[in-house]
């Protein structure tokens, strides 16, 4: 239910009349300016800032306004928002790709140079401070409705063990009955693998094996049209391509055909230096990926898991493992997750998948959560989950502090396009799991294993919903929509805050702006909440008009920080081993009660993997604390952190960067 006092437009001015006329109304049919002004002077209230916080827009310059499809905060604490193309076909074709950097210090911008389109890529915090990003758009889907060439994958062989063969975007392939089809991005095909054997017997003669390298190709058809589908398996000969070199290479194809044609990944990679501000190739991955989920193992590489391939189908299974020591990549554990798989690293280097993800796949495969062994690649189901098939963009976090190990599953929505909304919640604790090794357990806790429970609902059903941890060991959520990319005006205004410690939410400020598809948040290092993005299929209720990017960016200040003193973090070491302690200035009018290191966040499609806080063993000293890091790996992967300290009422600092090497 809305309330009648919109949260969406705000009026500074105020008068006596306004307040009066609006304390009579009762329901009305629109919403009026006395509601407008009454509601922006109620939200600037101190006592209504200290107990619910504020929203504030950002002022963006136009130039600066980019539709922010993944957003990362960096070691510099500068924020980085990453569009590509932005969801837009014609700046894809224009090749426009668009990348921006915000400093939340100054309200600065700067555009960075962004080399292809990293457009529903995925991203991971690397230890040395830099940002992986692996993946991307390298063709936009075009509806059933919208095809108008036959089209389909072509497996190009090259027999030839010379050398490997490049060809152009646009090669033509000509099937036997003359048809034409082009390939819609360039290939290159690796040249053929010869090897020779000695033979057996009297005459030991010399085998000569050669194995075909091969590549696959997407192609389409030249001319439009029903008739330029192709139903049975045939071989393609290459244009351009005449004696030896036609019979060496050429392309096999099962059938060409009307179909929807889904979105394409690439295999690039790069690393975002954020010193320099620049990207920096790195060796491409093994499989091109679209909606894939870059996760942090605990010796500090990078999984990238799922997404669709080169010719738009979903990968089944076929994982790969980043070393950013060397910079390359190598086979990872084989098992299949729809895309965007929410996977948290956990005590003890099992990877908890919760079942949140961003909707490719089929609806009956790869759904349910479990807890992952990457090393012997067993998976064990954790039940328990009301509406499981309401997963698809949910969003899940790691509750803090991470030592709990507990996972939170929020809202979520039906497979595709389905109106279905869940408000449900569910927490997992993952210490049942540990408890499962007879050396750690004894008595009532031997045979138990992770199992959901109930967790407070949502005010609403809710997909797309941001949550994000915050210094004081809370979670802050907001926004989403109760249906498919906000159709029907669906999205929620609404923020709450939900506490790890009594299980329950309680209310925040309501957001301006409208977030559902493509939007995502973050924690900022002064202890604010930043939004970014919305991708609505309509601009009205009526779903009569497409929508648009949103690009305005707004900014929640929490209650603590319209508190009359916070703590101040002073110097201290910038680096700090696990296992070992560090002493830090501190200014501070009441005791440090709490440190906590936070990693910050790299976030896209409602699916943050990197967002961890971790409790330090404090030790208060006069005018500095004492902390202890904890010395696993898997609880505190390499990286760089903020590092807060907060006082008896919950009351932050603002962050200091750390790094644990």
């Amino acid at each position: 239910m809305r309330h009648l006092i919109s949260p969406r437009v705000r009026t500074a001015a105020v008068t006596t009349t306004a307040m009066v006329v609006l304390a009579g109304l009762n329901a009305p049919a629109a919403i009026s300016y006395a509601e407008r002004t009454y509601h922006a002077y109620k939200i600037d209230q101190p006592g209504y800032t200290a107990r619910l916080g504020h929203w504030d827009l950002l002022s963006v310059p136009e130039k600066y306004r980019v539709s922010a499809i993944h957003a990362a905060l960096l070691r510099t604490g500068k924020v980085l928002l990453i569009a590509g193309s932005g969801n837009d076909e014609k700046g894809f074709a224009a090749g426009t790709f668009k990348t921006l950097l915000w400093d939340p210090a100054n309200d600065t911008f700067k555009t960075v140079p962004t080399p292809e389109d990293l457009f529903c890529s995925g991203h991971a915090q690397l230890p040395g401070g830099r940002l992986l990003v692996a993946g991307g758009t390298a063709r936009y889907e075009i509806m059933a409705d919208q095809v108008e060439r036959a089209a389909g994958p072509m497996l190009v062989k090259n027999e030839s063990p010379k050398s490997p063969r490049t060809f152009s975007r646009g090669t033509v392939f000509h099937s036997p009955d003359g048809r034409e089809y082009r390939s819609v991005r360039s290939f290159t095909v690796p040249a053929a693998t010869k090897t020779k054997t000695k033979g057996k017997g009297k005459h030991k003669r010399v085998k000569v094996k050669i194995v075909a390298g091969e590549v696959r190709a997407f192609v389409e058809a030249v001319k439009k049209g029903r008739d330029q589908t192709r139903s049975r398996p045939a071989q393609y000969r290459i244009d351009g391509l005449h004696g030896p070199d036609g019979q060496n290479v050429y392309g096999l194809a099962q059938a060409m055909t009307m179909d929807q044609q889904d979105y394409q990944g690439t295999n690039a990679a790069y690393e975002f230096d954020p010193r320099a501000e620049r990207y920096v190739p790195v060796d491409p991955m093994a499989e091109s990926r679209w909606y894939p989920t870059l996760v942090t193992l605990e010796d500090g590489r990078v999984l990238a898991v799922s997404g669709l391939d080169d010719i738009g189908q979903i990968i089944d299974g076929k994982n790969e493992i980043y070393d950013p020591k060397t910079k390359k990549w190598s086979k990872g554990p084989k098992r299949y997750f729809p895309t965007y798989p929410a996977l948290f690293l956990t005590q003890g280097g099992k990877l908890f998948y919760s079942g949140s993800n961003s909707g490719y796949g089929p609806a009956e495969r790869g759904r349910q959560p479990g807890l992952w062994n990457p090393r012997s690649n067993t998976f064990a189901p954790v039940p328990g989950l009301k509406d499981p098939d309401e997963l698809e963009t949910s969003a899940s976090v790691l509750l803090p502090p991470a030592q709990d190990q507990k996972v939170m599953v929020l809202g979520g929505g039906g497979v595709g396009e389905s109106k279905r909304s869940s408000p449900r919640t569910a927490v997992v604790d993952l210490k049942q799991d540990l408890k499962q090794d007879p050396g750690k357990a004894t008595g009532k806790d031997l045979g138990k294993a992770p199992r959901f429970t109930d967790g407070p609902d949502l005010p609403q059903g809710t997909r797309y919903l941001n949550s994000v941890i915050m210094p004081d060991d809370t979670v802050f959520t907001s926004g989403g929509s109760a249906d498919y990319r906000g159709r029907g005006g669906s999205d929620v205004h609404k923020a709450q805050v939900y506490s790890p410690r009594t299980n329950s939410f309680s209310p925040a400020a309501e957001p301006v702006v409208g977030r559902n598809y493509h939007s995502s948040a973050l924690l900022l290092p002064d202890g604010r909440v930043a939004t970014f993005g919305s991708d609505p299929l309509y601009a009205d209720g009526e779903n009569t008009q497409p929508g648009d990017f949103e690009q305005r960016i707004e900014i929640y200040t929490p209650p603590y920080l319209y508190r009359k003193s916070r703590p101040v973090l002073g110097s201290g070491p910038a680096e700090v081993n696990r296992g070992e302690r560090a002493t830090y200035a501190v200014r501070s009018r009441g005791k440090i009660a709490a440190a906590r290191l936070m990693r910050p966040s790299a976030v896209t499609h409602t699916t943050d993997v990197e967002q961890r806080s971790i409790d330090l063993h404090v030790e208060a000293r006069g005018r500095s604390v004492r902390v202890s890091v904890p010395k696993d790996p898997s609880l505190v992967p390499r990286g760089w952190y903020m590092l807060f300290v907060t006082d008896a009422n919950g009351t932050p600092s603002k962050a200091k960067w750390v790094h644990v090497p």
